[in-house]
């Protein structure tokens, strides 16, 4: 694996540049087995990709386990497309470097697939160029409740944070959150954390804590390099999904730090797409991960 400047720079600011390498081998363009089975078991996965202004987006496609399926070593199908509303819905219209993740919050497992993907009769073939296991730190437990189709709400856009976002951000436990490298390739990512930890500054600014995971630095180092950042912040009972996009900063002075954060993120809010009914799954009661800082 060889990292790109932004994420070596933040590595070695962390002191952890000799636990990313060693991590990093175990990231490999091939998909392992034990992830193709667990892919085939997600009834969603979530996705970033950047528009043609530069713009981050994060958005999900949501179906029963198995559309989303490898087909060979390096060839992901997913047989659907994000739901009408979602800001990926038409960017993915078109060959796009997109940053998958596929989380169960069940049993808190997850695994992270990058690549490129294009538009087929099924839905959309991934060629996968990074495929790796995560940690079950952070992620909230939830089961799910029913599976409950219906066509999903006109979107509603602002360029900034409306009382009814706010009390979904202040409320949320967790949220996926996507960047992209100097060459333009996409990651997506998950943070978790106590409810609260994701603050609302003002009608257009977040800020979240940090807290330390697998010390490759992927998001963080990213955004060192490019500020474009996109986020999902989903509604697990009601199916709502708030999708954002702006620009994130590192903050690297303690005075800013929560409990248990290493550094903390503040994000510009440019843009804000929220869509009711998004998904058609209802999820139940959340359990907080125990590590959760605070």
């Amino acid at each position: 694996m060889a990292f790109h400047p932004g994420e070596l720079a933040v590595q070695r600011r962390m002191g952890q540049a000799h636990i990313a390498s060693r991590v990093g081998h175990g990231i490999r363009s091939e998909i392992p087995s034990p992830a193709a089975t667990f892919l085939a078991e997600q009834p969603m996965v979530v996705l970033t990709a950047a528009d043609d202004a530069g713009r981050v987006w994060v958005g999900q496609i949501i179906g029963l386990p198995g559309f989303a399926r490898a087909v060979d070593a390096r060839t992901i199908v997913l047989g659907g497309r994000p739901a009408p509303g979602d800001p990926l819905a038409d960017l993915l219209r078109t060959r796009r470097r997109v940053g998958l993740i596929a989380l169960q919050p069940q049993t808190r497992r997850r695994v992270r697939i990058n690549g490129i993907a294009e538009p087929d009769e099924e839905g959309i073939r991934l060629t996968t160029e990074q495929v790796y296991s995560n940690c079950p730190q952070y992620i909230t437990r939830r089961r799910i409740l029913a599976f409950e189709p219906a066509l999903p709400s006109p979107p509603t856009r602002s360029d900034v944070l409306e009382p009814a976002a706010r009390q979904i951000i202040s409320a949320a436990d967790s949220f996926f959150v996507g960047s992209v490298d100097p060459d333009g390739n996409a990651d997506a990512s998950h943070r978790g954390g106590n409810p609260g930890f994701l603050r609302v500054l003002s009608p257009t600014r977040l800020r979240w804590p940090d807290y330390r995971g697998n010390s490759m630095f992927m998001t963080l180092g990213n955004i060192a390099t490019d500020p474009h950042c996109g986020l999902l912040i989903p509604d697990w009972a009601g199916g709502g999904a708030l999708h954002l996009t702006g620009t994130a900063e590192i903050l690297w002075e303690e005075t800013t730090f929560a409990p248990g954060a290493q550094c903390t993120v503040d994000f510009t809010v440019t843009g804000a797409v929220a869509v009711a009914h998004a998904s058609p799954l209802r999820w139940g009661d959340p359990e907080l991960s125990p590590v959760n800082p605070g």
